[in-house]
């Protein structure tokens, strides 16, 4: 079981990151049209899988933004913003910001991906909630890049991300 700082004090998190080199754990999230978005939908393109707790936090939002700027603009690549806000809220926070290149996949129908990807908050008050990180697949759903961001309030590295995508 791994662990990340919430305003410096640690919570521990249920299942296991995937490793770089690894094939995906599969999911079914919900889309933004409320359809289900599964590994099967993506495969051809990069996904940067962008997880967090929730859009309503200046961080979640400001790593929603910066996807959307970054990432969102390279060839064959997708980024999806997981976390389990329901659709309503992420989609209505796009259409005001803008935002058009990132897609939102909620977990709420099924929280099985924050543990199938070793993100989800065990204790405290953000239960039910992920922890940030960021996955990065190639086409073929193998894992490209993995980060944990420790404190939960930090942004991650998107040079790091950007870096993984232009290889």
């Amino acid at each position: 079981m791994s662990q990340i700082l919430f305003k410096g004090e640690p919570i521990p998190l249920v299942g296991n990151l995937p490793k770089v080199g690894d094939h995906a754990p599969d999911f079914s999230l919900a889309a933004g049209d409320l359809s289900e978005l599964t590994p099967a939908a993506l495969r051809g393109s990069k996904i940067v899988l962008n997880i967090f707790p929730s859009i309503d936090t200046p961080t979640c939002a400001a790593s929603v933004r910066a996807f959307n700027e970054k990432a969102a603009s390279m060839k064959n690549t997708k980024v999806v913003c997981v976390s389990a806000d329901l659709p309503f809220a992420a989609s209505r926070f796009c259409e005001l910001e803008g935002l058009e290149n990132v897609q939102h996949a909620s977990t709420f129908r099924d929280p099985s991906f924050m543990r199938d990807y070793g993100v989800a908050i065990a204790e405290g008050p953000l239960v039910g909630l992920a922890a940030r990180a960021v996955v990065v697949l190639n086409e073929e759903g193998v894992v490209l890049h993995v980060e944990l961001v420790n404190e939960l309030s930090d942004e991650p590295d998107y040079a790091a991300v950007l870096a993984e995508l232009t290889q």
